[in-house]
């Protein structure tokens, strides 16, 4: 029977890779032998692995993305399982009314995935370390980030979900703090940047009373060239600006300066996460422009064939390290399925190998008496002997 594919399936429950971490290594269930009386073997179970919303899949060899995993229930098969090698019984002809060969099974599909996790939420809270994102989430949200008074204090992604009115709700993500350099990787940039792809409407969250001796104004462009850096399409993301930290002082008169730097491009509401000041009429404005705001675009994996061009040549071959190197989908299949073992199935190889006019080709290339031809994970001993 056919071998199980390794599939992958969206768990909306999920929200990390975690597990992964410490197990790396999957395998579907192997097809079944055949049985008398021309029984077919059973197909081997599909190994199905769930992931979180918002994972991407990418080939580790050649970083093709595979799969973009959004939606809930999503499934991408990353590994097939091999074709079922066919019994003796398919191989009768008239001339030969018992052939006492079969066909081995085609190996499954081994890969290395790189999976990336980007996290999917309307709205993401974006700033300097201990501007106050943490403190914010867990005001508007039954998030409980830890909230402390040094940088860095979040180090992974917090989501909680925000409830303004009886019907309208939004999931919002507390992005770890960003600092100068984030786009390059300083400060676990590309870690936490990431995150903010998938968000809708980005809250770009200000320590208006200058902790630390910031400058807000100069915060809000420092990390506004961040985004960019990383990822142009953010440059244009919906933004709005939350001054926090009014209740302290120094933080009226920076709003003056941030209102005159800015102007009207975009909106602000001064509030302050720590006593609840002004943050109503900012989840009302908030829950408004995502009933307007359309979903970021999402490039969704589907499952994908590879189907032969017309023309296209059934095998290629080079040269390296002395060895004839023959590659081909059908070809390498093909060898990988015979029994070379059985001289029966040896002499089939050989029968559909010189339809394929292999041989020739292999003699343009230059190839000698005793030079090593390999096909997939198979090498032979070239001879011209009849």
């Amino acid at each position: 029977g056919r071998g199980g594919n390794v599939v992958l399936k969206v768990d909306p429950g999920l929200r990390t890779l975690v597990d992964f971490h410490y197990h790396r290594h999957y395998k579907a269930e192997r097809g079944q032998h055949g049985m008398g009386k021309n029984m077919h073997g059973r197909q081997g179970e599909d190994l199905v692995l769930r992931v979180p919303p918002g994972t991407l899949v990418r080939d580790a060899a050649t970083g093709e993305v595979i799969a973009d995993l959004v939606s809930p229930g999503q499934e991408a098969i990353v590994a097939r399982g091999g074709r079922g090698g066919r019994g003796n019984a398919r191989f009768v002809t008239a001339v030969n009314k018992a052939p006492r060969m079969a066909e081995k099974g085609e190996p499954g599909e081994e890969r290395w995935l790189e999976l990336e996790l980007k996290l999917l939420a309307d709205v993401g809270l974006v700033g300097f370390p201990n501007a106050g994102k943490s403190t914010l989430i867990s005001r508007v949200s039954a998030a409980r980030p830890k909230i402390a008074d040094y940088p860095f204090t979040t180090l992974t992604p917090n989501l909680g979900v925000v409830r303004v009115d009886g019907d309208r709700s939004f999931v919002m993500a507390d992005i770890p703090g960003l600092i100068a350099g984030a786009h390059g990787g300083a400060g676990l940039g590309h870690r936490f940047l990431r995150h903010t792809e998938r968000t809708r409407l980005l809250v770009h969250v200000l320590d208006m009373a200058g902790g630390e001796g910031r400058d807000p104004v100069e915060d809000f462009a420092v990390i506004n060239r961040e985004l960019a850096l990383y990822n142009p399409v953010l440059a244009n993301r919906p933004m709005v600006v939350a001054a926090n930290k009014m209740d302290l002082p120094g933080a009226v008169e920076n709003l003056e300066r941030l209102r005159e730097a800015l102007g009207d491009k975009y909106e602000i509401f001064p509030l302050s996460a720590l006593t609840g000041q002004g943050i109503k009429p900012f989840l009302y404005r908030l829950a408004d422009l995502l009933t307007v705001l359309p979903p970021p675009e999402q490039t969704v994996g589907e499952d994908v064939r590879m189907t032969r061009v017309e023309g296209e040549p059934p095998f290629s071959i080079s040269c390296r390290d002395g060895v004839f190197v023959v590659a081909g989908r059908d070809i390498e299949r093909l060898v990988a399925m015979t029994d070379l073992d059985n001289d029966e199935a040896v002499e089939r190889l050989q029968r559909i190998i010189a339809r394929m006019k292999l041989e020739e080709a292999l003699i343009k290339y230059g190839i000698r008496e005793g030079d090593t031809v390999r096909i997939g994970n198979f090498e032979f001993t070239y001879s011209n002997s009849q």
